[in-house]
């Protein structure tokens, strides 16, 4: 960005604050091993999106930009200008050749979506923006330009169709149990995108601090005076090592159903991203370009996410992973090791407590 907060790509009027820019960043550079994965594969698919592109006639995409355009406020350089500038400066760090729509409607539930077949869209509620101060806010932005840059909106309007026709078949036997696989794979992949997401948000923000702030809000509300990032991230830790093998089952039931990672995961895994070698690789300028992705390896892709998952549960306090990692290492005694899991693995051995009492007839 040159002194004057102007540029020779198109985009002007961008806000001053000196940030490092990322020309011809490929989205590959942020995404999570196992989102990359599955978009590579998507991309390398000839016609894909072509095919399903001509489908969009039948998704509401028409009546919902039409009901924005109607009914929210487009912002732009006359409305919500300060927000027109950070979506601007968002599209020149990730050097998005296109600047998307963008739209502030009226909701007070904290809530932002890029979503689009043709061309993505992205919208934010008026209780986000009243949420959130400038800094937080530019996290945000840059998190849906992380989605637009990576695709996300049109692959999950694809799937999102696939995944509603499929519902309408569910009646064929055994389908319903199809579709929910089908479901939870997509929704997997979505709290991938989301963490995807998120890095982009603080590569456009490059504020650590302000991106957990924004990720606490979200879970507590505008009382950020009595919120804590160290004690909030040790939530994430409690959340992850704490309880038995039935928490375990529970987490995993609890996370199924949402398109989203819970908000203290997100926090922990930004930060660990933040901590990375990747990171610094990236913020130092040696990141994957645009004009590479075509040569991608589908397998290498996968290998990597396959990588990822193993490192993953590996390093994992969570009571299940660590069973997992046990039963993989051939550890001995599992059936044993499953029964204490569910009283806790805390449990002391049974032959060091006392003889418990037994009722006599």
């Amino acid at each position: 960005m040159s002194d004057d907060g102007h540029e020779q790509n198109g985009h002007e009027n961008v806000p001053s604050r000196q940030r490092r820019r990322f020309p011809g960043i490929s989205s590959r550079a942020y995404e999570h091993p196992a989102d990359r994965s599955a978009l590579v594969a998507l991309r390398k698919l000839s016609g894909f999106d072509t095919v399903f592109k001509a489908l969009s006639g039948l998704l509401p995409e028409r009546s919902l930009r039409l009901l924005f355009l109607s009914d929210s406020v487009r912002v732009s350089e006359q409305q919500f200008a300060y927000l027109n500038d950070m979506l601007r400066d968002a599209c020149y760090i990730l050097d998005l050749e296109k600047v998307p729509p963008m739209y502030v409607s009226q909701d007070p539930k904290p809530n932002a979506m890029c979503i689009g077949m043709d061309e993505p869209i992205i919208v934010v509620t008026t209780g986000l923006v009243d949420l959130l101060d400038e800094e937080e806010m530019r996290a945000v932005v840059g998190h849906e330009v992380g989605h637009a840059l990576s695709g996300h909106a049109v692959y999950r309007t694809i799937l999102l169709f696939l995944t509603s026709l499929a519902l309408r078949v569910a009646w064929i036997p055994l389908g319903n149990l199809a579709i929910m696989a089908i479901v939870t794979a997509l929704r997997e992949w979505f709290r991938k995108s989301e963490l995807s997401a998120d890095r982009a948000g603080l590569l456009v923000g490059q504020d650590l601090q302000a991106s957990m702030r924004g990720l606490m809000k979200l879970a507590g509300g505008h009382h950020l005076h009595e919120m804590n990032v160290d004690a909030f991230l040790k939530q994430a830790e409690e959340y992850e090592a704490g309880g038995d093998l039935r928490d375990s089952v529970l987490k995993i039931l609890n996370v199924l159903p949402r398109s989203h990672p819970f908000t203290t995961v997100r926090a922990a895994e930004l930060k660990k991203w933040s901590e990375s070698r990747d990171y610094q690789r990236l913020m130092d300028g040696h990141y994957p370009r645009r004009t590479e992705d075509k040569d991608t390896s589908v397998t290498d892709s996968f290998r990597e996410s396959a990588s990822s998952y193993a490192t993953n549960v590996k390093s994992s306090k969570d009571p299940l992973m660590k069973l997992v990692t046990d039963i993989a290492g051939g550890a001995g005694d599992l059936g044993g090791r499953v029964r204490r899991g569910f009283g806790g693995f805390t449990t002391t051995n049974p032959k060091d407590q006392p003889p418990r009492e037994t009722d006599e007839d």
